[in-house]
């Protein structure tokens, strides 16, 4: 049976596809601040997911559930679309606007399901330095030893590169959007067909949720409710080795 993406609550979400530690928290904030567009704390959809439990008497037990899922056309990977879905919806209409925004850094991991979930969404793609990338995850995740920043960077990297080979979106730079913050985010707004306001740069006066570990960035600086220009981009000296292709791909260097 041809899955029911025609009936979607949300049916073209926007969702910003980024790397960790890229400012996407920043730039979910600036959205959030429009009067049209709701952007959340990170909603981890990959993360919420459907499981059958079996009937069970005695010694027997029956997937009673796969008949009935099966009677109905559905599978438990579209109930799991029809869940995500009505959590976009049920917080969309909690907001009052009408643009639903999901930023979640570990989407672009999972691209393929939101693309077949929402054949119609829309994708912000977030890029950074990726040797920013991974000093700032070392910064943010310290206490976590099993957590290698630069193999992670290279990760997210791989899937970005997939994604935006694959989906046609619109392209904002971290270092754009912190150090000419106006020009980056009219042209977003161009691109998502909604009128400029110049309020969204001064985030800290709306109400975003809290700055919590685990949903999205923490740190002073995000808290600070103001655009805070990024540092410098690093000496080509300094970047590992691991990571020259990376920022070649991405437009950083030009080392061979």
């Amino acid at each position: 049976m041809k899955q029911a993406t025609a009936n979607r609550l949300v049916p073209a979400p926007i969702f910003i596809l980024s790397a960790p530690r890229s400012g996407s928290t920043l730039l979910r904030s600036v959205l959030n601040s429009h009067a049209r567009i709701h952007a959340p704390h990170e909603l981890h959809l990959n993360l919420l997911t459907v499981q059958e439990v079996p009937w069970a008497a005695d010694h027997v037990t029956e997937r009673y559930a796969s008949i009935s899922l099966d009677a109905l056309g559905l599978t438990i990977r579209e109930l799991e679309h029809l869940l995500w879905d009505r959590l976009l919806h049920h917080e969309l209409e909690r907001s009052g606007k009408d643009l639903m925004v999901n930023k979640t850094t570990s989407s672009v991991l999972t691209w393929r399901r939101i693309a077949a979930c929402w054949p119609e969404a829309r994708y912000v793609f977030l890029l950074r330095h990726p040797a920013r990338i991974a000093e700032s995850l070392a910064r943010a995740w310290a206490d976590r030893r099993e957590i290698a920043p630069v193999r992670r960077t290279l990760e997210f990297v791989a899937a970005m590169n997939e994604a935006r080979a694959a989906l046609s979106g619109y392209e904002v730079r971290y270092e754009d959007l912190t150090h000419r913050p106006e020009e980056t985010v009219r042209g977003l707004c161009h691109f998502l067909d909604v009128a400029w306001q110049p309020s969204m740069l001064d985030y800290g006066r709306f109400d975003h949720g809290s700055y919590v570990r685990g949903i999205g960035d923490w740190s002073e600086t995000i808290r600070s409710g103001a655009i805070q220009p990024a540092r410098p981009l690093p000496a080509e000296e300094t970047i590992p080795d691991a990571l020259g292709s990376a920022c070649r791909e991405w437009g950083y260097s030009s080392r061979l």
